[in-house]
């Protein structure tokens, strides 16, 4: 059993308290001893590393990442992590996840499609099935961080019914809640919510609430993309609200954001009263957050439901003809009270195409959909973004340039609000620069260069906070008996590097990183990938 003793450190427990200086002993996978003071042992027993006063912090913990399908693809999707200090991941979200899968296989070729912007391409996996499966592969994997899986309930319900926008039956609805109950007794973390998404935007709180039931017994959480981060972002908050009171579990808003100009300055803080007064009724319900003023989904998301109307396949073949394209012309035209028309409050200037696949559209990325419509020659952006999506089959991404930075330190500085990354992992190399920085970037900019929280206050939103929410056992705290994972870092020095413009730039000065108590990272050099549990 390894014993290393890091010396002399500036150690941030994680809790939120004030740092302290001294040292921290790992024996094997376990902190064994936190101290001014250690036992004469520690010293004798193992090997000695000098820190001089730097930042000691428990590993970070990014509760929300896209990276679902990377520890089977075996590909260096680590390296991206461990950079970062990020030690533990958390997959399967906004209703999104791999699993479970219908027995219709053109249902299942709609889905892949559906969720390749987010996921990327899932067609190797096809033997997964059931969370169960997906956990059984992840156990097999080489990891390099710690793995933790939510059920995907847009996911569910494309198994259970497809994409259609008809009610649940009551013995579908019952079919849902026996995917959920199953997928909890197989370890899963909780269930994520898509109501943004196809083909959850067709269901209700009721439903909801209903096949959530086995949340309760277990005390557990349901994440939630909301249904609308604009003009309908107080209407949604309730919404969620409504449906953890019905399921009787707990809650965590997704990447918490008000969007569009008009609600700048304004509506997040009514939403934020809205979750306030629910905690002060007795109800377990948070936030997080990414520390960006610009989002990133898919581009099929643009398109008003009620135009798609559960069929995608239809959906496209009528946005290839010009009938189809009128008929989406005059629909974001309107303002809607359950979907969020982002032509309408923010413009096609402020959508940014990130992925591709077809060789001829790939100059096209990084360029807005405004602009694709006046370089190419369309007739205008819907006709533009009818030819993405067609050519694309759907699987189009793009980037928001949607919030207002004082919104989002608004929500930074609520005490429930935990980091995310929420790093898609579409088929692209521009992606959101989240993906490569989100965690220093919180304390480069948010604690350092703007100082909109204190270091002790940042480190707690990435570790703690984090791992209490998600239900992580001993893990995200710099404490006796915790698991051992620990970053090393000059607060001063520790940045990220990724930009939208250059998004694949790995962040830089990360001194020591370790996982389950073995050296993954020494000076921005990944050491070892393989240290990761399954959580």
């Amino acid at each position: 059993m390894e014993s290393i003793v890091l010396k002399h450190g500036m150690i941030y427990d994680g809790t939120g308290n004030a740092p302290f200086y001294g040292d921290v002993w790992i024996a094997g996978d376990r902190i064994k001893q936190v101290g001014a003071c250690l036992d004469a042992e520690a010293e004798s027993s193992g090997r000695v590393i000098e820190l001089n006063g730097l930042a000691v912090t428990p590993g970070f913990i990014d509760m929300h990442r896209h990276c679902d399908k990377s520890p089977l693809c075996g590909d260096d999707y680590g390296s991206v992590l461990l950079r970062q200090g990020i030690t533990t991941v958390v997959t399967g979200h906004c209703g999104i996840s791999m699993y479970p899968l219908a027995k219709n296989q053109e249902i299942v070729r709609q889905m892949r499609d559906y969720y390749a912007p987010v996921l990327g391409n899932l067609a190797p996996f096809s033997s997964i099935t059931s969370y169960a499966e997906y956990r059984q592969r992840l156990c097999g994997c080489r990891l390099p961080v710690n793995t933790g899986a939510m059920l995907g309930m847009g996911a569910v319900r494309i198994a259970v019914k497809g994409f259609s926008p008809e009610p649940l039956t009551e013995e579908e609805r019952k079919q849902c809640q026996d995917r959920v109950r199953e997928a909890l007794k197989q370890g899963a973390l909780g269930v994520s919510i898509g109501l943004m998404y196809l083909p959850e935007c067709y269901g209700t709180a009721e439903e909801l609430g209903e096949i959530l039931q086995p949340l309760k017994p277990r005390h557990g959480i349901v994440t939630a993309h909301i249904r609308g981060e604009g003009d309908s972002l107080v209407k949604s908050v309730e919404e969620v609200i409504q449906i953890g009171r019905l399921a009787g579990c707990r809650v965590e808003i997704s990447h918490f954001k008000s969007c569009g100009v008009k609600n700048w300055n304004r509506e997040i803080y009514r939403a934020i009263e809205r979750i306030e007064e629910a905690c002060r009724a007795g109800m377990d319900i948070s936030c997080d957050f990414y520390p960006y003023d610009c989002g990133s989904t898919t581009l099929m998301s643009m398109i008003p439901p009620a135009f798609t109307a559960g069929d995608i396949p239809g959906a496209l073949q009528r946005l290839s003809t010009k009938e189809g394209q009128e008929v989406l012309r005059e629909m974001l035209k309107l303002s809607y009270s359950d979907w969020d028309n982002y032509a309408v409050s923010l413009g096609w200037d402020k959508v940014i195409l990130s992925s591709a696949t077809c060789s001829e559209n790939q100059e096209k990325i990084g360029k807005s959909i405004a602009e694709i419509a006046k370089e190419y020659g369309c007739r205008d952006e819907v006709e533009a973004v009818s030819y993405l999506l067609t050519s694309e089959h759907g699987t189009a991404a793009a980037i928001i340039q949607s919030m207002h930075q004082p919104d989002i330190d608004a929500v930074a500085k609520l005490p429930y609000a935990s980091l995310i990354s929420d790093a898609i992992y579409a088929e692209t190399d521009r992606p959101h620069p989240r993906m490569y920085g989100a965690f220093p970037r919180m304390i480069a900019d948010y604690v350092k260069r703007r100082k909109v929280l204190s270091l002790e206050e940042a480190i707690k939103k990435m570790t703690s906070l984090p791992a209490d929410r998600m239900g992580i056992a001993d893990r995200g705290r710099i404490q006796e008996g915790y698991f051992a994972d620990v970053n090393v870092f000059d607060p001063d020095k520790f940045q990220d590097r990724a930009t939208y413009t250059q998004p694949v730039q790995c962040a830089e000065n990360l001194t020591l990183c370790f996982v389950n108590g073995r050296l993954a990272v020494r000076e921005d050099m990944v050491v070892d990938d393989g240290s990761g549990v399954v959580i």
